[in-house]
């Protein structure tokens, strides 16, 4: 459905329909994101934090180094690993050079749902992109990242 239609006007313009789009499309992803990790009470902010920890390689991260990483810089990183160690998915350690430091790390049980979620994410992301060519997709991918920087 046109945007137009969607919101029932006449005319936008070109520069107002490509943010309206963009909150559009964010907005669906969100939804399908959200509906898709539900069932296994988990939020997609804080499948974001699994999946950068899991991308350390069993190294361990700062707090800082999650926030840095994560997409959503608006989450409070530490009440999302504070969620994520009570339903021990992850664990909180005590830097060895650093005392004060702590560091954060993935748990097996962390490990085995993203081995669960992964292909449901897979099948979401495939889904939400069905509708155009892998062509369409790298360029739309390349036009999205100059309007974001």
């Amino acid at each position: 459905m046109k945007t137009e239609e969607l919101l029932k006007t006449d005319h936008l313009k070109d520069t107002k329909k490509l943010v309206i789009n963009i909150m559009l499309c964010a907005g669906k992803a969100t939804t399908m994101m959200n509906d898709a990790l539900k069932p296994y009470d988990i939020s997609m902010q804080q499948f974001n934090v699994l999946r950068i920890l899991r991308g350390q390689k069993g190294k361990p991260a700062n707090l800082s180094t999650i926030q840095d990483r994560m997409v959503n810089k608006m989450s409070n990183t530490t009440r999302l690993v504070d969620k994520l160690i009570k339903k021990n998915l992850v664990d909180r350690c005590i830097c060895e050079e650093n005392r004060r430091k702590v560091e954060i790390i993935i748990t097996e049980d962390g490990l085995k749902l993203l081995d669960i979620l992964d292909p449901i994410v897979d099948d979401l992301e495939n889904d939400f992109s069905k509708h155009i060519t892998t062509e369409e997709l790298t360029k739309l991918n390349e036009i999205l990242e100059k309007v974001r920087n």
